[in-house]
This record gives C-alpha cells, structure tokens and sequence, in this order.
C-alpha cells in the first residue's frame, strides 16, 4: 500500500522515515548493532555499509525523518552538534574563503570560528544581525558563506532572517543556520529561504538529556558532500543513539508546545517581579525583536535568559536557592535547567569579548522544561525573595 502524503508535522514525526514494511513487523525502528554488513558490491568508499560511514539501517530511517521535519531533500546525523556544523562549515569553505558570522553564538561556534578556521586559511567577519544596512561593508571577494542561529544563545536575539536570505542570494552566499533553539515546530528555515539547517539534537529533538548527537539538512548534494567530509573525520553517532533520537523525535512538537506556552509564563512573571532587572525573550513584547519573532515563528521556544541586580554574587544565590530547576548546562530536555552561561557554555568566551556581545557574568540563562508551569514559578518566585 502506499504511503498517505504527511502535510501535517506531527504526522511525520511519528511515521517520515519508518521503514516499509516494518522490519520483522516491528513497529519501532530496531536497534542494529552492528559495526559492519556484508560487502554487497558498492561502488563508492562512502557507500561501503560500516557505522563511520553514516549509512547503516538506524542512520537511514533517521535521516529520512530529520529531512522531513524540515522539508529538505536530505540528512545527515552527526556524534554532536559541533560535529555537524564544523564538517559543515569545513565542506562549504576552503582555504583563502572567508565567512560571515552573525555576531552572537553559542560559545562552542563562535570558538570554532575563531580559533579553528584561521588554522586552516579560512578568514571570518561578525556582523550584527539587526543592521542588514552594514552587512555589505564586511563583504569581501573570497567570502563564500553567511551563517546565523534562529534565536541567539544566550541572549535571545532574533537575527533579520528574512534579510538575511536576501542578502546571501543578492552576492551568491551559501546561508547556514543552526535551527536549534526554534526547532521545525516553531520556523523552517529551507522553507524560508535558507541553504541548509543545523541541529544539535542534544536538545529539543531529542528532548530527554540522554545523548549527544547533531544534523545537517538541506540539498541531497551538498548534505552528500558534508557526509564525505563527517566521514573522514570520524563523528559517528552510534546506532543505540540513533535509537533514542529516533524515539524521541516522535513527541517534539507536543513537548515544543508546552514548553513554547511555560516559557512565555515564566518570562511575563518574571518581568513583573520587583526583584527582575531585565528579561530577554522574544514573545515579550519589551523585546527589540518580538515584531519580527512574531511575523516569523509559530512559537517563542522554550529559552529566556535574565538579569538580577546583585551581579555574579546574587545569581548563585539565587541559582542556589532553587528546588525544581537544576544547575546543569544544555537545554531543550523535560527537565528545567538554570545556568550562568559566563560559567558554562561561554566560558571559553574571554571575558572582555562577553562584555562586547553583552554577555554580563551574572547573565542567568533558564532552559524551561516540561514540569507544571505554576510549579516553576512557585519555585523561582520563592529563590527571588529569599535572595533580594
């Protein structure tokens, strides 16, 4: 029987990508551990079916899935985040290329870009993502590529993406974007425009802090093209792994929409309360971007970062202080994680640098997970007067 078109997301988070017919009837995708199969006569190295390869049964199904959550011809499933977007961005430029890089990053991409690409002749430009008018002062001839994250980490910037698209067509740019703080649920960058989208499925797509893993989706050739190089360079994700992406792929949007509703909650509680110097989060009207978030996303995500008066010294106090919320760096599972990214996912950001982005030491950053949304704000109205 054919299969029925899949219009709707949640559709093709249960079923893109499932094998038919079901393997030995089973109805969820086995694990296959097996490092290597039998030689059947292909024709390519990158053919050959060997776990490092990326080509194995669980590595199929789950392209497959991840593509069509984005509507892209083709994916590719990498061992992180970091994976995917370093053989990206080492398949798209070369040496003597240069690159343009919207300003604020997660620390482990702007440390990539800043201290790994010069080593290998690839030069770099930052550009602020809100002034499209001075973009075109930072091109070069040699620069080759743009590339931007959905909503900035930590401080919740939303980038003019439709500028930006505009922008990479108009001067022949290959547009990268690292999609993870969205999500397919709440924006579609292919979709909108963009070349290829990045994950790191550590987060939302997985949604269960149990593995580390990363995707790269878009054209069938140039995904093609960046496998080769993941191939050489060895970040694998094994296939119990790819088992539990899988899995946890097939709930996204109902956890997305809850987290989409609490965070938007929590970030009007806390830019009410007395104790709350600053909030940022683009479903709150006060932000710079919320117009544009709004004409642009189906949902705000589930990230806000804020400010509390007393500096370094009052935000553990207050990350202290807390029941429910736990101090752990990552984001995007079921539970509510709280923390300094100074500390943590920027701590490899000099701290000169942060303060340019505007990234304060006592920025707190707040993964909203998927408890009672009452609950949390019982809890983080608590830990603020306890810490005032």
């Amino acid at each position: 029987m054919e299969p029925q078109p899949m219009r709707h997301l949640e559709t093709r988070l249960v079923h893109a990508g499932e094998p038919r017919p079901r393997i030995g009837g089973a109805v969820v995708m086995p694990i296959f551990q097996s490092a290597t199969y039998v030689h059947s006569g292909d024709l390519s190295y990158h053919d050959v079916r060997y776990i490092r390869l990326n080509n194995t049964p669980n590595f199929v199904a789950l392209t497959a899935k991840l593509a069509a959550l984005e509507n892209g011809e083709a994916a590719l499933v990498a061992a992180s985040g970091m994976a995917a977007i370093s053989a990206a961005l080492l398949t798209v430029l070369r040496s003597g290329d240069h690159l343009l890089a919207n300003d604020s990053l997660y620390g482990g991409t702007h440390n990539f870009i800043t201290e790994d690409l010069e080593s290998f002749g690839i030069q770099y430009s930052f550009f602020h993502g809100d002034a499209p008018e001075a973009w075109k002062k930072e091109l070069r001839p040699n620069t080759k590529a743009i590339y931007v994250e959905t909503i900035t980490n930590p401080l919740m910037r939303v980038p003019n993406l439709p500028a930006v698209v505009k922008f990479a067509k108009t001067h022949g740019l290959l547009s990268l974007i690292d999609n993870t703080f969205a999500t397919p649920v709440n924006y579609r960058p292919l979709d909108e425009g963009f070349d290829l989208v990045l994950h790191s499925c550590t987060k939302y797509l997985n949604g269960h802090t149990d593995i580390v893993a990363g995707t790269a989706i878009g054209p069938a050739g140039l995904v093609e093209r960046i496998r080769h190089r993941l191939n050489h360079l060895g970040g694998a994700l094994d296939p119990h792994a790819c088992f539990l992406l899988h899995r946890g792929l097939k709930t996204l949007a109902v956890r997305l929409r809850h987290q989409n509703e609490s965070a938007l909650r929590i970030a009007r509680f806390l830019e009410s309360h007395a104790a709350v110097e600053a909030v940022n989060y683009p479903g709150l009207e006060r932000h710079p971007q919320h117009e544009r978030a709004r004409s642009i996303f189906r949902g705000f995500g589930g990230m806000l970062s804020f400010e509390l008066p007393g500096g370094v010294a009052q935000a553990d106090r207050f990350i202290g202080s807390l029941t429910l919320p736990l101090s752990a760096p990552s984001l995007g599972g079921p539970e509510t994680l709280i923390t300094r990214p100074a500390a943590t996912s920027h701590a490899g950001i000099g701290p000169e640098e942060r303060r340019r982005l505007g990234i304060s030491d006592g920025l707190i950053r707040l993964s909203v997970g998927l408890e009672a949304t009452e609950d949390l704000i019982e809890d983080l109205d608590r830990a603020l007067q306890a810490t005032r």
